[in-house]
């Protein structure tokens, strides 16, 4: 707790910076949220999704972005577009991959999953839920100020996740999608359950010893530092698998 002037400014620093981020550029809506279509294809062999991509914009083709769904399955995201555009982009692949057998797995064209209808509710519940567990903790530690805090830190990691992905949007296309949804509210519980964990720590301590709130504070995160990086590491974990195996 000592160093918590440095901890407050590095937050805010960060919060600032994805404040910014989302004002200056936004969040990188993808097809859940936009709508358009999707095509995959499978290749004999790897290719360069970044030669294909610039190929395709200068033909006057607007590709969102090109994933590989496997080592040699790659799924082309773009805008709401015709057979004959579809045509079009078989023949620009045909000619960049020559002598390659060029298989199409699927063809869709989506409207958005996530209207603003859903978006207004999922605030709202969002809104909801954050209230009743502040008023939930604040009732468990018989103190306002526990509840409070949870929702500020629980705030705090998300506005750095929206933040971050803004950034991320705008220097390396990173699409915000369901799956985005998703970390974000498994976010939201982490923080929380980490919050919690810590006042249970600080109550026992409180009523075993006594002392400045300070002191108990510092012991707490201290006691449970090692718990809250391993239940992190096995996330990671998870998450590098994913990434690896795709």
């Amino acid at each position: 707790m000592g160093l918590r002037k440095i901890y407050f400014a590095v937050s805010a620093a960060m919060i600032l910076i994805g404040v910014f981020s989302i004002i200056k550029w936004g969040l990188n809506l993808g097809v859940d949220f936009k709508g358009g279509s999707i095509i995959e294809y499978k290749f004999e062999e790897s290719i360069s999704t970044e030669e294909i991509s610039n190929k395709l914009k200068e033909s006057g083709i607007d590709v969102t972005s090109i994933q590989s769904t496997g080592q040699t399955s790659y799924l082309f995201k773009l805008p709401p577009i015709s057979k004959e555009e579809k045509e079009k982009i078989n023949t620009i692949l045909n000619e960049e991959v020559s002598g390659a057998d060029i298989e199409e797995l699927r063809f869709e064209t989506v409207g958005p999953s996530i209207g603003p209808d859903l978006i207004r509710r999922t605030i709202n519940a969002i809104i909801i839920a954050a209230i009743l567990i502040m008023l939930w903790v604040a009732y468990q530690f018989k103190s306002l100020k526990y509840g409070v805090s949870a929702i500020l830190a629980m705030f705090h990691d998300s506005f750095i996740l929206i933040g971050s992905f803004a950034i991320l949007g705008y220097f390396l296309d990173v699409e915000v999608d369901f799956l985005f949804i998703t970390a974000l509210l498994t976010t939201l519980s982490f923080s929380v359950h980490d919050t919690i964990v810590v006042y249970d720590r600080i109550r026992e301590s409180q009523k075993k010893y006594g002392g400045d709130l300070t002191d108990i504070a510092n012991k707490a995160v201290s006691e449970t530092m090692v718990r809250s990086l391993n239940n992190s590491f096995t996330i990671m974990f998870m998450l590098i698998a994913l990434a690896l195996m795709g």
